[in-house]
């Protein structure tokens, strides 16, 4: 084929330009909406799911946290199952059994039951994250692998925006929970792209063939990566900034609703716009990692998001939109390049992937509720204060211990 390698040994994985790749990437962005659409949903009702079922800021967060913890906790399970049953096959059950209880999550009738079934849907839909850049990294040339993986994480953003700016208004008109649940049926049309688009994996060498040597074990695997310094400091960058980030857009939307800004929940459903900074920012640091390399890409992204944080302590409405973008566009950045880097290691890149991601949800599922704690008792100040001490801790580990490479 055109633009690719021949099959056998010599196979090093689609190059940019060929049809394969870009049916690879497509695939991919529908995995990344159904994926994180369904996942974030509710993130844009909370305000309403507050009002609704008469909780607090941090105990309404955890409807978005029981997912996180869910996609955590499964993200290692999934790489191995992909390991023996192969990276399309996994990504295909994942979202499929994922959508289809995401349409059944927002009716349950107690608050403590759409925790549990938020947690389940989390764990199915752990399926993406766990695999999608070990499948990029598997099936794309290296010298495009970069790229590749900031368009991915660009893709997810979409996800994440459509998600919100869907089940906010929706839910406005007929409540949040026809809100997550319209979500969900888009979800499973994103689904259907996934089967019809990815192509058959040919980088993928089944665990089977690696378990015959010991040293291919998943359990070597996953410590190989965590005896890694340089990956142990990229699973803290997961860990923090994502944990901020969360953070940031749980409880912005709650600073708004009130003074000094008294913003309507029209208005402020708005500010998932912000999103698509993010869709500029992966793309443009994948770009600039080949060029400049990861590290400095990702040290200007977390302080970009420092910034950005910055900003939102403003009493002006248009410099707390501003910084929102700034800090979005530096999170998605440091992002794209962490968990691309990730997996650019000789052994276990789905498991590199799978850790990355149990502590990037980790840090959303954990900072994302105590900042929560923090809105409750302090206020957005506490919030942001809280962010920019974790960011600053992700920059500093960054600068030390990691190396272009």
């Amino acid at each position: 084929m055109t633009g690719e390698q021949s099959e056998g040994d010599d196979w090093t994985g689609h190059t940019r330009g060929s049809a394969a790749y870009g049916r690879l990437l497509a695939a991919l962005f529908c995995a990344g909406v159904a994926t994180f659409a369904q996942l974030y949903s509710p993130q844009a009702v909370l305000p309403l799911i507050s009002t609704g079922l008469g909780v607090g800021a941090a105990k309404a967060a955890l409807v978005v946290s029981a997912s996180t913890v869910g996609l955590a906790i499964g993200v290692i399970p999934w790489s191995a199952l992909a390991d023996r049953i192969g990276r399309v096959k996994a990504i295909t059950i994942s979202v499929s059994v994922a959508t289809l209880v995401g349409m059944l999550v927002p009716f349950s009738p107690a608050f403590s039951l759409l925790l549990a079934g938020r947690f389940v849907e989390g764990l199915m839909v752990g399926g993406v994250p766990a695999i999608a850049v070990a499948y990029l990294t598997e099936e794309v040339d290296p010298v495009h692998a970069a790229r590749a993986a900031g368009i991915f994480v660009g893709g997810t953003t979409i996800g994440g925006l459509l998600g919100r700016l869907v089940s906010g208004p929706v839910a406005e008109v007929a409540g949040w929970r026809v809100g997550v649940f319209t979500v969900a049926v888009i979800c499973g049309m994103a689904a259907m792209g996934f089967v019809k688009l990815a192509p058959d994996p040919r980088g993928f060498v089944p665990a089977s063939r690696l378990d015959a040597n010991p040293e291919g074990s998943l359990g070597h695997r996953l410590v190989l990566n965590m005896r890694t310094p340089r990956q142990l400091v990229l699973f803290a960058q997961g860990f923090l900034l994502m944990g901020g980030f969360v953070a940031l857009y749980n409880f912005l939307g709650f600073h708004l609703l009130g003074a000094p800004f008294n913003l309507a929940p029209s208005v402020v459903n708005l500010i998932f716009v912000a999103y698509l900074a993010g869709t500029w920012a992966s793309s443009r640091a994948g770009a600039e990692a080949a060029r400049l390399g990861r590290k400095h890409v990702l040290l200007a992204a977390v302080v970009a998001m420092m910034i950005g944080v910055a900003m939102t302590l403003s009493d002006n409405v248009i410099t707390v939109l501003g910084g929102l973008l700034v800090a979005t566009a530096g999170f998605f950045g440091a992002h794209s390049t962490a968990s691309g880097w990730t997996g650019q290691t000789p052994v276990g890149k789905a498991q590199a992937s799978s850790l990355y991601n149990l502590f990037y949800y980790g840090g959303s599922s954990a900072i994302g509720w105590l900042g929560g704690v923090a809105f409750d008792a302090r206020g957005w100040t506490a919030v942001a204060a809280m962010i920019l001490a974790c960011t600053a801790v992700a920059g500093a580990l960054a600068a030390l211990f990691l190396h272009n490479d």
